[in-house]
């Protein structure tokens, strides 16, 4: 049996200082030391099992849609928008449906990455 890989999700940003306590609060990880060459910080699931997300300080400011994005599935998708648009993130657009009863809010954090609040069940 081929072993399963371990998922990192690599996020770029201006600042992994200032966005790492967002995502940090939005996911119930920990933040965690800044690298020495000051580029990547690691934020710490509070399970070994989940993924490691990280940011990159890249130069480049932030133009297109992303590609990758993360979707947040909740139970009660309002109180996770109002929580995170209270910790800096903004709604993009009105709210989403799709077949068999779907519902997502489109969002951006701090530093304009999207990502979804997706109602679970």
């Amino acid at each position: 049996m081929t072993p399963r890989p371990r998922i990192e999700i690599g996020i770029d940003c201006a600042d992994p200082d200032r966005l790492a306590p967002f995502w940090a609060a939005a996911l119930g990880y920990e933040v965690g030391d800044l690298d020495s060459d000051g580029v990547y910080l690691d934020l710490v699931p509070p399970d070994p099992t989940l993924p490691v997300v990280y940011f990159q300080k890249v130069p480049e400011p932030k133009v297109r849609k992303n590609r990758v994005h993360l979707d947040l599935l909740v139970d009660d998708p309002q109180a996770m928008i109002d929580r995170l648009s209270g910790l800096g993130a903004r709604c993009i657009d009105g709210p989403k449906t799709g077949a068999e009863g779907g519902w997502w809010q489109i969002m951006a954090d701090p530093d304009g990455n999207e990502f979804c609040v997706v109602r679970d069940g």
